[in-house]
């Protein structure tokens, strides 16, 4: 069990010491996207949600929540970012989102991507639940990471 980085040779949960490790630039990016009616869709993109600007609450849930990530995912550890970004595209059948998270530091940002990422979806989801109770989120994903020993990865699409 000691090749599994998150385990002591006992095989008991430890947070990895990343003190001796080089900093480094690090950046990930995650996407995911959420289905919805024409009519939830219309609303958002037109900003005629009752509960108000979706795509902005969304917007900061996101960046809140990845600099949360520490007290939510176990084992991570607690990172100053730099940068965290939340975007998104109307598309036909819904939104994409897709969020960043960057930083000069010992260990990568994938999970506060995906958690920044996966709370704009629930966001969303939220907002706009009053006009479609069945939307759809799919498709979480990093996508790409950029920094630190094992190199640059890019998701194939």
């Amino acid at each position: 069990m000691a090749d599994l980085t998150h385990l002591d040779a006992q095989g008991k949960a430890r947070m990895v010491d990343v003190g001796g490790k080089a900093e480094t630039q690090r950046v990930a990016i995650a996407e995911g996207r959420i289905a919805m009616s024409p009519e939830a869709l219309a609303a958002i993109r037109d900003g005629a949600v009752p509960k108000g600007d979706v795509l902005a609450a969304a917007r900061i849930a996101g960046i809140m929540a990845a600099k949360k990530t520490a007290e939510l995912i176990p084992l991570c550890h607690p990172l100053a970012l730099d940068a965290v970004t939340v975007d998104f595209a109307i598309e036909d059948s819904g939104v994409r989102v897709t969020a960043g998270a960057a930083l000069s530091g010992k260990t990568g940002v994938e999970m506060e991507a995906l958690t920044a990422c996966s709370v704009a979806l629930l966001t969303v989801y939220d907002m706009a639940k009053a006009l479609d109770k069945g939307m759809v989120i799919s498709g979480l994903r990093l996508i790409e990471k950029r920094g630190g020993k094992s190199g640059d990865w890019r998701a194939a699409d």
